[in-house]
């Protein structure tokens, strides 16, 4: 159920960050691009949660929902999963009150590392709706 796959999105040893994660995530990217989209899924909507600041992207997700989007969809992985967590919490109780959870899925990816051995990275995406 996933949409990442290993090659997309890595941060795994302090990586430096990529466009995903750069300033307040990464919320548009060009149709069919590096295999994120799936078929009749616009990827306009998505937060990818990564290294920066918490509140970079709670401003994402609120510019959004600005922006005339219905619902915003917040994906992370591993060490960020907590923050994507705490992004939606902020979002809700501070400043859109009336969003509502429309779903929360979590998977586990298999990495191959760049020395050949395989990890497991635990994903999490959460969809609010206004």
């Amino acid at each position: 159920m996933s949409d990442y796959t290993g090659e997309e999105h890595r941060h795994m040893d302090g990586a430096e960050e990529c466009e995903e994660c750069s300033p307040g995530g990464r919320s548009e990217a060009e149709p069919g691009e590096r295999g994120i989209e799936r078929q009749g899924e616009s990827s306009e909507n998505k937060v990818y949660i990564g290294k920066k600041p918490t509140m970079n992207y709670v401003l994402a997700v609120i510019t959004q929902f600005n922006n005339g989007m219905s619902e915003v969809t917040i994906k992370a992985r591993g060490k960020t999963i907590s923050k994507a967590v705490d992004v939606k919490e902020i979002v809700k109780n501070r400043f859109l009150p009336d969003l509502m959870d429309k779903s929360i899925s979590t998977a586990t990816e298999e990495l191959m590392n760049e020395d050949g051995t395989r990890s497991k990275v635990s994903t999490i995406q959460i969809v609010i709706a206004k």
